[in-house]
C-alpha cells in the first residue's frame, strides 16, 4: 500500500525515476481497487464511484508511467505509442525492463536508497 500511496505524494510530478517495483505494486492495487469498484458498481448500481475514482487516478497514473520511462533512459513522449497499434505491447515491454544502471539525465537511480 505505500507503494500506492507514494505515486498519489508525486501527485502530478513528471520528473524523476520510478523503478519496477514501484510501477507495479501502484497498477496492482489500482487494477484491485477498480474491480471492486466494478463490483459495487454492479451490485449496488452506483456507478458515480468509479468514475470519480478513474478521473481522481489519471494524473499520478501517467506521471508514474512516465517516470517508469525515465527509470529506463527512455522520454516520457514515448508514453504516446499507446495510441499507435500494438503499442500497449511496448509500453508492457518497457515497464518490464530493469533500471538504467546508474544515473541518467532524468535523475538519480531510484534504486539506490537516498
Amino acid at each position: 500500500m505505500k507503494w500506492y500511496l507514494k505515486a498519489f505524494q508525486k501527485y502530478a510530478i513528471f520528473q524523476g525515476r520510478a523503478r519496477r517495483k514501484e510501477y507495479w505494486m501502484f497498477f496492482l492495487i489500482h487494477y484491485i481497487i477498480l474491480l471492486a469498484l466494478i463490483i459495487i458498481q454492479e451490485v449496488a448500481d452506483i456507478s458515480f464511484l468509479f468514475v470519480v475514482y478513474f478521473l481522481a487516478t489519471i494524473l499520478p497514473t501517467l506521471a508514474l508511467s512516465v517516470r517508469r520511462l525515465h527509470d529506463i533512459g527512455r522520454s516520457g513522449w514515448w508514453i504516446l505509442i499507446y495510441y499507435v497499434p500494438f503499442g500497449t505491447i511496448v509500453l508492457l515491454v518497457f515497464a518490464c525492463l530493469d533500471s538504467q544502471e546508474g544515473d541518467n539525465q532524468y535523475g538519480l537511480n531510484a534504486k539506490v536508497p537516498a
